[in-house]
Protein backbone atom coordinates (compact mmCIF):
# COMPACT_ATOMS: atom_id res chain seq x y z
CA UNK A 1 0.00 0.00 0.00
CA UNK A 2 1.20 3.13 -1.17
CA UNK A 3 0.98 5.76 2.36
CA UNK A 4 0.40 9.17 2.29
CA UNK A 5 1.60 10.39 5.88
CA UNK A 6 3.78 8.13 7.66
CA UNK A 7 3.99 9.83 11.32
CA UNK A 8 6.40 8.07 14.18
CA UNK A 9 6.26 8.40 17.89
CA UNK A 10 8.42 7.76 20.50
CA UNK A 11 11.43 9.66 22.28
CA UNK A 12 15.05 9.67 19.82
CA UNK A 13 17.23 7.61 22.23
CA UNK A 14 15.45 4.65 22.78
CA UNK A 15 16.89 1.86 21.05
CA UNK A 16 13.54 0.76 19.49
CA UNK A 17 12.78 3.79 18.02
CA UNK A 18 15.86 3.95 17.24
CA UNK A 19 15.67 0.83 15.06
CA UNK A 20 12.61 1.82 13.34
CA UNK A 21 13.40 4.75 11.90
CA UNK A 22 16.60 3.31 10.73
CA UNK A 23 14.03 0.59 9.03
CA UNK A 24 11.51 2.85 7.61
CA UNK A 25 14.81 5.04 6.00
CA UNK A 26 16.11 1.62 4.84
CA UNK A 27 13.14 0.83 3.04
CA UNK A 28 12.95 4.28 1.60
CA UNK A 29 9.43 5.00 3.67
CA UNK A 30 9.29 9.22 4.10
CA UNK A 31 7.86 9.58 7.75
CA UNK A 32 7.47 12.48 10.17
CA UNK A 33 9.22 11.99 13.86
CA UNK A 34 7.10 12.93 16.82
CA UNK A 35 9.61 13.93 19.94
CA UNK A 36 7.09 12.80 22.97
CA UNK A 37 9.93 14.51 25.31
CA UNK A 38 10.13 18.13 22.79
CA UNK A 39 6.28 17.68 21.67
CA UNK A 40 4.50 16.43 24.09
CA UNK A 41 2.05 13.68 24.07
CA UNK A 42 -0.91 14.51 21.49
CA UNK A 43 -4.13 13.77 23.65
CA UNK A 44 -6.27 13.08 20.39
CA UNK A 45 -3.72 10.69 19.11
CA UNK A 46 -3.66 8.96 22.70
CA UNK A 47 -7.00 8.34 22.44
CA UNK A 48 -7.00 6.72 18.96
CA UNK A 49 -4.37 4.44 19.98
CA UNK A 50 -6.42 3.63 23.53
CA UNK A 51 -9.67 3.16 21.27
CA UNK A 52 -7.39 0.91 18.63
CA UNK A 53 -5.22 -0.99 20.55
CA UNK A 54 -6.08 -0.83 24.49
CA UNK A 55 -4.13 0.20 27.38
CA UNK A 56 -2.66 -3.05 27.71
CA UNK A 57 -0.87 -2.48 24.20
CA UNK A 58 -0.18 1.01 24.56
CA UNK A 59 1.04 0.97 28.32
CA UNK A 60 4.78 -0.40 28.75
CA UNK A 61 4.62 -2.06 31.58
CA UNK A 62 8.17 -3.74 31.05
CA UNK A 63 10.00 -0.12 31.40
CA UNK A 64 11.55 1.93 34.03
CA UNK A 65 8.96 4.44 34.20
CA UNK A 66 6.47 1.50 34.89
CA UNK A 67 8.77 0.63 37.80
CA UNK A 68 8.80 4.06 39.15
CA UNK A 69 5.17 4.01 39.76
CA UNK A 70 3.94 2.65 43.51
CA UNK A 71 2.60 -1.03 43.05
CA UNK A 72 -0.67 0.74 44.27
CA UNK A 73 -0.39 3.42 41.27
CA UNK A 74 0.05 0.52 38.71
CA UNK A 75 -2.65 -1.57 40.61
CA UNK A 76 -5.17 1.49 39.88
CA UNK A 77 -4.45 0.72 35.64
CA UNK A 78 -7.22 -1.63 34.90
CA UNK A 79 -9.00 -0.12 31.85
CA UNK A 80 -8.29 3.19 29.21
CA UNK A 81 -9.61 5.30 31.39
CA UNK A 82 -7.22 4.69 34.42
CA UNK A 83 -4.18 4.37 32.37
CA UNK A 84 -5.21 8.12 30.29
CA UNK A 85 -3.91 9.83 33.33
CA UNK A 86 -0.67 8.08 33.80
CA UNK A 87 -0.21 8.62 29.96
CA UNK A 88 -0.69 11.68 29.90
CA UNK A 89 1.30 12.91 32.44
CA UNK A 90 4.47 10.91 31.70
CA UNK A 91 4.76 9.80 27.78
CA UNK A 92 7.41 7.91 28.52
CA UNK A 93 5.02 5.03 29.48
CA UNK A 94 3.71 4.41 25.88
CA UNK A 95 5.59 1.79 24.15
CA UNK A 96 7.34 2.54 21.92
CA UNK A 97 7.65 3.08 18.87
CA UNK A 98 3.50 4.12 17.76
CA UNK A 99 3.53 4.16 14.02
CA UNK A 100 0.48 5.82 12.05
CA UNK A 101 0.28 4.57 8.71
CA UNK A 102 -2.12 6.98 6.56
CA UNK A 103 -2.98 6.32 3.05
CA UNK A 104 -6.10 8.24 1.96
CA UNK A 105 -8.89 7.49 4.39
CA UNK A 106 -7.34 4.55 5.63
CA UNK A 107 -5.70 4.56 9.18
CA UNK A 108 -3.43 2.35 10.86
CA UNK A 109 -1.13 1.82 13.79
CA UNK A 110 1.08 -0.30 15.24
CA UNK A 111 3.01 -0.16 18.47
CA UNK A 112 5.92 -1.84 19.33
CA UNK A 113 8.78 -3.11 16.91
CA UNK A 114 7.22 -4.60 14.62
CA UNK A 115 9.06 -5.15 11.24
CA UNK A 116 7.65 -8.10 10.34
CA UNK A 117 3.85 -6.45 10.67
CA UNK A 118 5.52 -3.72 7.91
CA UNK A 119 6.72 -6.04 5.85
CA UNK A 120 3.58 -7.19 4.98
CA UNK A 121 1.94 -3.23 4.64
Amino acid sequence: MKYTAITLYGIPNCDTVKKARTWLTDHGLDYVFHDFKKEGLPEKALNLWLKEAGWETVVNRKGTSWRKLTPAEQASVTSNASAKPFLMANPSLVKRPVIEWQSGAHHQITIGYQPEQWLAR
